[in-house]
């Protein structure tokens, strides 16, 4: 790839960025900029458009500040808390699908390589720089089952996806009312729904196949592709998740887990800020939104997530909007970005002179995992 195409790929991203965040902070202090001005006993509707964009940038901020002063501190800390949870639980998962190669990596081993991830996927210009910076620490952690290894990375964030994504189609059942009322939410509810067929359909290819019964010379052709040997090994791998019985089952039902401590950092932050938003409404909202900005359309979905936010919770009709929660959510993130910052740092700048260790002693169980794997097997024969 080209600088100049490099130049363009992270530009147009970040520049879509900066919109959204534009019209995300001058929507919030616009709406508090109107409230402010008409609790001074003035007529919003009588200002110009280029006063009402003064006055919300004027009085704008400082009402927001003050709202947020306002909010139950152990209510945010809580949020932060479910913030963080989710990274453990992630490193479970993770630690799921690398037991169907029988890679045995101990779970302080996979949390270290999880918090440098998340950290470069918070500060890297893409959405996938922390992913292949897990893959390449999760391959030296085995010499025989590198591209298992590798293939782990993929298979874990696509499980992730697919489950909050079928969690967010069960939700639209109770908030059908809702869709029927919000036509933008009942819009990105179909495009959800879309992306969920579409990554069933690629579980389902990459872990049962079914192309090569319809294109016989399939396989043949993905071997002339640049790096098809090494594409077919990948291939191979994730069909062994599909031989897994009920290895989808366990995870789907663990990831929802995840998804529900997602919304509740979102619930928390509602409740610290006194605002009145239905905990039913933001189950089918948080991961519906959270699904869109898994797309690489910004950088790490920053204003992806906070645009829909603002999109669907911020009422011009309510005596007290709701875009506080919008700043509130923003510094979240930047504190737990923070929290990553030093927690990964630590992780990967000290010197780690027991990895060539514990890459052995991973090799080892490994092999002994597949002995026990080939004993079992070879005990079934004689039967």
């Amino acid at each position: 790839m080209s600088v100049a195409r490099k130049i363009w790929k992270i530009g147009w991203r970040l520049a879509v960025c900066a919109l959204l965040m534009s019209w995300i902070l001058h929507t919030i202090f616009q709406n508090e900029g109107r409230l402010a001005w008409q609790r001074q006993g003035h007529s919003w509707s009588q200002l110009s458009r280029t006063q009402q964009w003064q006055t919300a940038w004027s009085h704008g901020p400082r009402e927001l500040w003050h709202t947020l002063t306002l909010a139950d501190s152990m209510a945010l800390l809580l949020s932060v808390l479910f913030m963080g949870l989710t990274i453990p639980l992630g490193v479970v998962r993770w630690r799921m699908v690398l037991r169907v190669h029988r890679i045995d990596l101990s779970l302080g081993r996979a949390m270290e390589i999880s918090l440098v991830a998340h950290f470069f996927n918070s500060f890297l210009l893409g959405s996938t720089g922390g992913d292949l910076l897990k893959a390449y620490y999760a391959a030296r952690e085995t010499h025989h089952k590198k591209t298992e290894a590798v293939v782990t990375v993929a298979v874990d964030r696509l499980l992730g996806l697919f489950a909050m994504l079928v969690f967010a189609c069960v939700m639209m059942l109770p908030n059908l009312a809702l869709l029927q009322a919000h036509k933008r939410l009942a819009a990105l509810a179909v495009f959800v729904l879309l992306m969920m067929i579409g990554c069933g359909l690629a579980i389902g290819l990459s872990f049962w196949g079914g192309v090569s019964r319809l294109w016989p010379k399939s396989r043949v052709r993905l071997r002339k592709l640049p790096r098809g040997e090494l594409l077919e090994q990948c291939l191979d791998a994730c069909r062994e998740f599909g031989r897994r019985r009920g290895f989808i089952l366990r995870t789907l039902g663990f990831s929802m887990l995840l998804n529900m401590i997602s919304v509740f950092q979102y619930l928390a932050v509602a409740r610290g800020l006194g605002l009145n938003i239905s905990p039913v409404a933001l189950f089918v909202m948080v991961p519906m939104i959270a699904c869109v900005s898994a797309l690489p359309i910004t950088p790490s979905g920053l204003g992806v997530r906070e645009f829909f936010l603002t999109l669907f919770l911020v009422n011009p009709h309510e005596g007290r909007p709701r875009a506080s929660i919008l700043l509130a959510v923003l510094l979240l993130r930047l504190v737990w970005t923070a929290a990553e910052l030093v927690t990964a740092g630590i992780v990967y700048w000290l010197p780690d002179q027991r990895s060539e260790v514990r890459g052995q002693k991973s090799e080892v169980r490994s092999q002994r995992s597949d002995d026990r794997g080939r004993k079992t097997g070879d005990r079934v024969e004689e039967r």
